[in-house]
């Protein structure tokens, strides 16, 4: 039986390596995007590069749904290892599986019916429309495979094994881009291709979460009525808050590009460079709050608060590091990067606007996301629903909009680095209260185990 292995060791360690790995993976991820565009855009019908661009505007709720799922599923799983209860780790992780499945299979049924009307609703139409539509189509039916290995990382994840995770994550990732060429530019199936070569990269997914989570660990048990029932509302209760916080961040990109359409097209251009930057450089920030989920509920389920609390430190230790380390980088390759998106003045302008003052503000978006995964996985999900939409939702329009009448398009940079360090500033701190004061009681309660558990395990420590 493995055991629950970020319940001894360096905190700061555990850290940094489930960080990175999972970096890996999310970097990979953006770059397979990138191929797969790329080898669309090689038939040379601008028409299909933008059926599949807003086909992904509408997939992204899905893709946004099924992280939720993950952080929930991260959180159940690792409590339970983490007070030794093996039994209840694999019906957590069956049951959460089987309910992931269903809500995402339901989400597709939703967009295969209503596909046209989503695809006029995002902006599209004419033969653009027509493509976008039966791109997805083909696509989310295949949205329920792709949470069986979503859920099955989740659970690698609670294990304390980022580097498998990361594999399901590369090896995916490393067949589409085989599979994409061939299908999409050599056999000329063009945006069918595409779709197809989707599925096959979420059946690998699948196959392959399965393959590490039953093989290496036995992760998962018999399905049955009763743990589906038991599981349902704990994951539910962190899924549903999770699933909106991860809505709020296209929310908040999206009013910065209305107020960035403002200034013209070079503006809009420098500002799609910024974006493309941002997820590729700061792919451990992004990846900072799933990797960390699992060493809370480990400790959390072990009674052990101590390094609960050291964790949430070393985070942002982490956090502060990685940031000093990606902005320096970014001022250093400013030139280059200017010149290889051929911008200009006004775009080397905002450039240079983000990678002095922007990338310097990711220590306090890590440090919100860090809180949010404290809230998230220590039992108050609602909290992290509510800092997300209090930044993205509440202060992004407001700030852009006042900042950006100041100081034109680099205000917009300038906004979305303030309202990073207001948010961040509050959630960090509202989250250092919060598991400064939490006790062995409390955490009896928010994982559900008997409070005996928790006395009996100080008990022993104190011995």
């Amino acid at each position: 039986m493995a055991q629950a292995r970020f319940l001894t060791g360096s905190t700061m360690g555990h850290v940094v390596r489930m960080t990175l790995t999972g970096a890996t993976g999310i970097t990979f991820v953006f770059i397979v995007d990138a191929t797969n565009l790329f080898w669309i855009a090689q038939l040379g019908d601008p028409t299909l590069v933008a059926a599949i661009g807003y086909a992904f505007a509408i997939q992204f709720f899905s893709v946004s749904s099924g992280i939720g799922l993950m952080v929930a599923a991260t959180a159940l799983v690792s409590r339970a290892i983490g007070r030794g209860a093996r039994h209840d780790a694999r019906e957590q992780a069956t049951a959460a599986m089987i309910w992931a499945v269903a809500v995402q299979s339901a989400m597709a049924l939703a967009v295969i019916v209503f596909r046209h009307d989503l695809v006029a609703l995002a902006g599209a139409g004419g033969e653009t429309a027509e493509l976008a539509a039966r791109y997805l189509a083909l696509t989310v039916p295949s949205l329920g495979i792709m949470a069986v290995g979503m859920i099955a990382s989740a659970v690698l994840r609670a294990e304390g094994d980022g580097a498998r995770a990361m594999y399901v994550t590369l090896t995916s990732g490393a067949v589409s881009m085989l599979v994409d060429p061939l299908v999409i530019y050599v056999l000329g199936l063009g945006l069918d291709g595409a779709a197809i070569g989707l599925n096959v990269s979420r059946c690998v997914l699948c196959g392959m979460g399965l393959w590490f989570a039953i093989g290496t660990y036995g992760a998962l048990a018999r399905p049955g009525r009763a743990s589906l029932a038991n599981v349902a509302r704990p994951y539910a209760q962190i899924a549903g808050p999770a699933i909106l916080t991860q809505l709020s961040p296209p929310v908040a990109n999206y009013l910065l590009t209305v107020i960035m359409a403002g200034f013209g097209d070079s503006a809009v251009a420098a500002w799609a460079v910024v974006n493309r930057l941002t997820v590729v450089a700061f792919g451990g920030i992004f990846s900072l709050a799933g990797a960390i989920g699992g060493i809370f509920g480990q400790n959390l389920g072990a009674g052990r608060l101590d390094r609960v609390r050291q964790t949430y430190r070393d985070a942002l230790v982490f956090c502060l590091g990685y940031t000093c380390v990606i902005w320096a980088l970014l001022v250093a390759v400013y030139g280059p990067v200017a010149r290889a998106f051929a911008l200009d003045e006004e775009g080397r302008a905002i450039l240079w606007a983000f990678v002095t003052w922007g990338a310097g503000s990711f220590v306090f978006a890590g440090a919100l996301f860090v809180a949010n995964a404290a809230f998230n996985t220590l039992g108050r999900p609602a909290r992290a629903t509510c800092v997300a939409w209090a930044r993205d939702g509440a202060l992004t329009w407001p700030v852009g909009v006042t900042v950006a009448a100041a100081y034109g398009a680099v205000g917009v940079i300038y906004a979305q680095a303030a309202v990073s360090i207001l948010a961040g500033t509050g959630a960090v701190l509202w989250g250092w209260v919060f598991v400064q004061g939490l006790t062995g009681e409390d955490a009896a309660q928010i994982d559900g185990a008997p409070r005996r558990g928790y006395r009996d395990v100080n008990r022993y420590r104190r011995r």
